[in-house]
């Protein structure tokens, strides 16, 4: 006889907590997230239904797969995984675990989630994120992003924490490690307007990309009249 524990009902939905690396949709027009395990090839957004990663019909979690979303009980072990060298521009999310799960001793495996947090680690110089810039790999039709400071963007394709935090939507809070929200608030993500720290967060990316292309055409402007002069 094989026994089983009893069925949970709980009043509320159960809070985890995961890391992903944020992603952007190739035409720039949508915000989600990639996992650093087994269902990293599929992207999910904020509010979304887990898949069978190996194609199967059954609804996750099924017990005798291992498909559906992945979490742990504790907000500590979810940060230790930021400390491996291939999780270290990930963030941290805190997830709300909906629908059917199953629990296990450090965590959940679940059908539905939804992304309340997310939270950002410092720039690969060590200074504070002020946005999430391209990290220089994805997955098809998806462009992976990296926390970033305003003095590392220089050209590459970027966005403000506020700006992901609109286009992922469902009222998503997007913030850094020991610093403050850089997300719109959590009651309406597409209806709220940002407040001073965002628009703060919105123009020093903007001038950091100004001053890469202006370098950029000063260089240019140097290398054109250097071959006037020899000529």
């Amino acid at each position: 006889m094989r026994l089983r524990l009893p069925a949970e009902r709980p009043t509320e939905p159960p809070t985890g907590y995961k890391i992903a690396h944020p992603v952007l949709s190739q035409d720039g027009t949508r915000a989600g997230f990639t996992g650093v395990s087994l269902g990293g090839a599929l992207p999910y957004g904020v509010l979304d239904d887990a898949s069978c990663v190996y194609g199967r019909r059954h609804r996750p979690p099924a017990r005798l797969c291992d498909c559906g979303f992945h979490c742990v009980h504790e907000r500590g072990a979810a940060e230790a995984m930021l400390c491996t060298a291939e999780h270290r521009t990930a963030l941290l999310l805190e997830v709300s675990v909906l629908g059917a799960y199953i629990r296990f001793e450090r965590g959940f495996r679940y059908a539905r989630q939804r992304v309340r947090t997310a939270t950002a680690g410092p720039c690969a110089c060590g200074a504070t994120a002020v946005g999430l810039a391209d990290a220089g790999w994805g997955r098809p039709g998806w462009l992976a992003l990296a926390p970033v400071c305003a003095g590392c963007v220089r050209g590459r394709t970027s966005l403000s924490l506020a700006g992901f935090a609109r286009l992922a939507g469902e009222g998503l809070r997007v913030g850094v490690r020991g610093g403050g929200t850089g997300a719109p608030s959590a009651e309406s993500a597409d209806a709220a307007e940002p407040g001073v720290p965002e628009l703060v967060a919105e123009a020093a990316l903007l001038q950091a990309r100004l001053d890469w292309f202006q370098s950029q055409l000063a260089r240019l402007g140097e290398r054109g009249n250097g071959g006037v002069g020899r000529g």
